[in-house]
């Protein structure tokens, strides 16, 4: 006999920042009946891979790991009770006065829930290779920056030994820095346009330090190898993006990671009737973030794209906010349909944007100043443009004695098939538990630091805080845990 269709006031499609920020701010709102739907085993979305910092500081103004942005929300999720079905996939989604929506998971089958409101918050997706024309076989060893971070920051395992890295986005420079890290030749980063896509902090962070080679105006032109990939051919282009010809270089590698930007994950929106932007490829919204479907609402990435996972909470905290409105007053007159405004992403002014010894965008704050560093006639430093003493504090350590918060994992000792932090099923097998440095080290300790990350092992069960590794590198810091991994037949 089928179960009847389930009936709520507010669905939420996608368990990630943006699903979880849309479901807390509705529930402060007063919307009681809500339900959320997420395709994976666990809420949190992209940012349970995210192991590396700098997520926080506008949303709840400390620096923090993925993970522990996560759980933040994770944790309200389940303060406030609020309903979240997991391993659960929504194939179509209908507006009106209720809205309609069907979706399956292995317990339940096919099933449909009316809802009186929808947000969708289903994130983006990563380009492919298919979408960037490259010549050549298709090997094993070309992997999605996204897919070859969650093989080292989730499962353990290592891509290849001998990398080469297309785009330089922020998710390309840090698994440039990653893959490093974890003790792969990264070989260079290529990227075909003028400057970088990512931001200056990552430059410097992830490739200066780790003297990683950035080619702008160069892209990858030919793929080699049959079996695994054997190496790339990389040329430098002209203003139109074309190959000029006599710059074609050969380089061997044994992997090739794409980073070459995200795609609002829009099906189900196109599905839903919903007008989308050419421009931002995400649906067309009014000021209250519904889209031309009755009743539906977005927010997120995919909306557009941005830049900062606390962009996405605001944002996604205003979609939940309006989508309460509308169940609690009914529908009104919205207005009509205009795009949001869309942070535009700010170019260096820069001849070059890695000359990070004279301007640096200082992270001691959210407000992220522009600093410029000179020196004086007697030798000392001159540092202007900073709006706080953090600022200077800041540049002053960066060209002088720089150090660097490091984040990474430790793998679980063997037997150890745990739960992954901020799960609320359980997992068959949890490999490792994502780490950071309780403070910063100084530069030149990251790979010290890192060999005994490395050699180190984990038993359950573990706390986010917890300490694993005392004075690392002799540095009087403790590496500690990100993540909770429970005992075995324990929850969270």
């Amino acid at each position: 006999m089928r179960e009847p269709m389930k009936k709520v006031q507010l669905a939420v499609i996608g368990g990630g920042p943006a699903g979880m920020a849309a479901a807390l701010s509705a529930y402060e709102k007063g919307i009681r009946d809500i339900l959320v739907l997420e395709r994976d085993k666990e809420l949190g979305g992209i940012l349970n891979q995210c192991i590396h910092n700098g997520f926080g500081l506008h949303a709840f103004k400390e620096e923090l790991t993925g993970p522990e942005y996560a759980a933040r929300y994770v944790d309200r999720i389940r303060q406030e009770k609020i309903p979240v079905l997991l391993n659960t996939m929504v194939v179509d989604v209908q507006g009106g006065m209720p809205c309609q929506i069907t979706a399956m998971n292995r317990h339940q089958g096919m099933f449909r829930i009316e809802a009186g409101a929808v947000v969708l918050a289903m994130g983006c997706r990563e380009r492919a290779r298919g979408a960037m024309n490259i010549p050549g076989q298709r090997p094993a060893g070309i992997y999605s920056a996204g897919t070859a971070q969650r093989y080292v920051n989730i499962e353990g395992r290592m891509p290849g030994r001998e990398v080469v890295v297309l785009g330089s986005g922020d998710i390309g420079l840090i698994m440039a820095r990653r893959m490093a890290l974890q003790g792969a030749k990264v070989k260079l980063v290529a990227e075909i346009m003028p400057y970088s896509g990512g931001l200056k902090r990552n430059i410097v962070q992830c490739l200066d330090d780790f003297g990683i080679p950035l080619r702008l105006s160069c892209t990858v032109t030919e793929i080699h190898g049959k079996h695994r990939v054997e190496g790339v051919t990389v040329a430098k282009v002209d203003e139109k993006l074309n190959p000029i010809p006599g710059t074609m270089e050969r380089i061997s590698c044994d992997t090739l990671l794409l980073s070459c930007g995200l795609i609002p994950e829009n099906e189900l929106s196109r599905g839903a009737g919903a007008a989308m932007d050419d421009v931002t490829q995400g649906p067309v919204v009014n000021p209250r973030l519904e889209t031309t479907a009755q009743g539906i609402f977005a927010c997120g990435n995919v909306l557009h794209v941005h830049d900062l996972v606390d962009n996405v909470s605001i944002e996604a905290r205003k979609a939940g906010g309006f989508a309460a409105d509308y169940l609690l007053k009914g529908k009104e007159e919205w207005g009509e349909a205009a795009r949001p405004p869309i942070p535009e992403k700010v170019k260096s002014s820069l001849p070059d944007a890695r000359d990070a010894s004279k301007q640096l965008i200082c992270i001691g704050c959210p407000v992220g100043c522009l600093v410029t560093v000179g020196k004086k006639e007697d030798g000392s430093l001159s540092i202007t443009g900073n709006t706080c003493k953090k600022g200077e504090a800041y540049a002053r350590n960066e060209v002088t004695a720089p150090m660097r918060t490091v984040t990474s994992v430790i793998r679980l000792a063997q037997g150890q098939p745990e739960k992954a932090a901020g799960a609320l099923e359980d997992k068959k097998e949890a490999r490792t538990v994502p780490v950071k440095t309780a403070g910063e080290i100084p530069k030149e300790k990251i790979w010290e630091c890192m060999a005994q990350i490395r050699k180190a092992r984990a038993r359950a069960p573990i706390c986010v805080g917890d300490v694993l590794i005392e004075n690392v590198a002799g540095t009087s810091v403790a590496v500690v845990a990100t993540g909770n991994v429970p005992a075995k037949g324990q929850g969270l």
